[in-house]
Order: structure tokens, then sequence, then C-alpha cells
């Protein structure tokens, strides 16, 4: 690795999946929809990375874990760098993720209890072809 196109601190995309535990698959993927900016390449075309690019899938990844779809995502990162912006535009992203959460667990109870009833309509010694269950669903 003697490539003077690649600061000695960078790493291989295999380093920067363990490092993130993110598959080389997702990195790649990010890199196509531009949320990770492209990598520097070395003479030979191997990507290497940095610790600005861990720092940064680090955030994509628990953006995600806290329900922002790859959109989302990318606003935010946008937001990051928009010298206008402020953290009350942040903010409103956030209840904005809080409302759609909700509607959604909402939605989610719903069919819980519609099930529920379901399966308390369910008599376990009947023939399939005469389950409560199944007839609902050819409504």
């Amino acid at each position: 690795m003697n490539d003077p196109t690649v600061r000695t601190n960078s790493f291989t995309i295999g380093k920067l999946a363990r490092r993130t535990g993110l598959k080389i698959e997702t990195i790649r993927y990010y890199e196509r929809l531009e949320l990770l900016p492209p990598p520097r390449r070395t003479s030979s075309g191997y990507r290497h990375y940095t610790e600005d690019d861990v720092k940064r899938l680090h955030f994509i990844a628990l953006a995600k874990r806290h329900g922002f779809s790859l959109k989302e995502i990318r606003e935010l990162l946008e937001l990051r760098v928009d010298p206008q912006t402020t953290c009350a535009d942040v903010r409103q992203r956030a209840l904005e993720k809080v409302a759609t959460i909700n509607e959604k667990l909402e939605e989610l109870q719903r069919m819980k209890k519609a099930l529920e009833k379901l399966i308390g309509s369910c008599r376990s010694n009947e023939p399939s072809s005469q389950c409560p269950i199944l007839e609902a669903f050819d409504e």
C-alpha cells in the first residue's frame, strides 16, 4: 500500500464494514445513493475510506434505528451542512417522525385487536375449510 494517492489513515471497504457492522453491499448501496461520498481510490482502483466515513455510516445506521428512511436521512445530512439550518428545523423533522410512528402504532393496535377477535372465534377442532380466520380473509 505504497500508493501516494491514499493517506495512511485510510482503510479498505472490508475494514470499514467490520468497524461499522454493515455489510459491504450495504456500504456500496449507500455510495450509489450518494449517502456516502465517493471514496478515494488507489491507482489500482481499490476504495479507501476514512474516519469521517465511519462516523457518517454510524449516523446513517443510528438514524435508521430511530425510524428514519434513507430519503429522510439524506435530508438530515443535508440539513447538517446547511448554514441556514437551525436546531428547530431538525427538531421539526424529529417531531414529524414521532407523529408517523404514533400513526403506525395505532394501526398496529387496530390490527392486533382485529386478529385477536378472529382468534377468539376460532374453534380448534373444526376443519380448516370452516376456519373463521380464513373465512374472514376471503371477505
